[in-house]
């Protein structure tokens, strides 16, 4: 059993229970992926498996499982809503190298600035903040042009041991996305043209963003070469761009 591992199949068992879950479409060549990395004793096998969901209002619920051994774990899930929804997307980083652990959980916001949209989609969930916070302390910086896209219950943090992955962590984890399935079984159509532009515009930036800045391009590169990794990032994990392409 790898680290996250558990978390994905919570999260797996948990949508299946709350959502009229149907599969995404994975592009071919990406349901899983494996590279041998390193020399001789300290030779490791890495595998990336991929998972894709949808339901009547989300349009893409995506995970990137890596394993590569003690000193590789990844789990990168994301949820993105339908562009006529102006729902939060759901995101979690959760990153294990010989350094250390680096988790990002979050629900970003789709408009930081709004207070309206902040009273709707953050204020519910500070509370959920606070509580892990105090076993699970700021990370420190992280880029400037970043901060737009995250929410004041933004929680990053590298936590020295394993065991507060294993415990507060996924408590943190489960608890997030509960709340936010909360929102999702709350949320109302928007059916005006204009806000629904507005959100339109919200996700491309935020997935241009990612796309453009996705720390695990390099590794990817290192692993499986630069044509496949950059055809996974547009074609699968911030596919958007493609797929309103693909409809005009």
């Amino acid at each position: 059993m790898t680290l996250y591992q558990p978390f994905l199949d919570y999260a797996i068992a948990l949508l299946q229970t709350r959502l009229q879950l149907q599969p995404y479409p994975i592009p071919a060549g990406f349901e899983s992926k494996q590279a041998t990395v390193g020399k001789g004793k300290h030779q490791e096998e890495v595998l990336t498996t991929s998972y894709g969901y949808q339901s009547p209002k989300l349009r893409q619920i995506r995970a990137a499982h890596v394993q590569g051994g003690k000193s590789l774990q990844v789990l990168n899930f994301v949820i993105f809503p339908h562009l006529n929804y102006d729902l939060p997307f759901f995101g979690a980083d959760l990153v294990t190298l010989p350094g250390g652990h680096l988790i990002a959980l979050d629900m970003q916001p789709l408009f930081r600035d709004n207070s309206e949209y902040q009273q709707k989609y953050t204020q519910p969930i500070l509370p959920i903040f606070q509580e892990y916070q105090q076993h699970l302390p700021w990370g420190g910086d992280f880029p400037a042009e970043a901060q737009p896209f995250f929410s004041p219950a933004f929680l990053w943090t590298r936590p020295q041991e394993t065991e507060a992955v294993e415990t507060h962590v996924f408590a943190a984890f489960k608890a997030y996305l509960q709340a936010y399935l909360d929102f999702v079984s709350q949320a109302e159509p928007v059916t005006d043209p204009h806000r629904q532009a507005e959100i339109e515009q919200a996700q491309l930036r935020y997935l241009r963003y990612r796309a453009e800045k996705d720390p695990a391009r390099g590794m990817f590169t290192r692993f499986y070469g630069a044509e496949w990794t950059e055809e996974y990032i547009h074609g699968f994990l911030f596919d958007l761009e493609r797929k309103l392409a693909a409809t005009v």
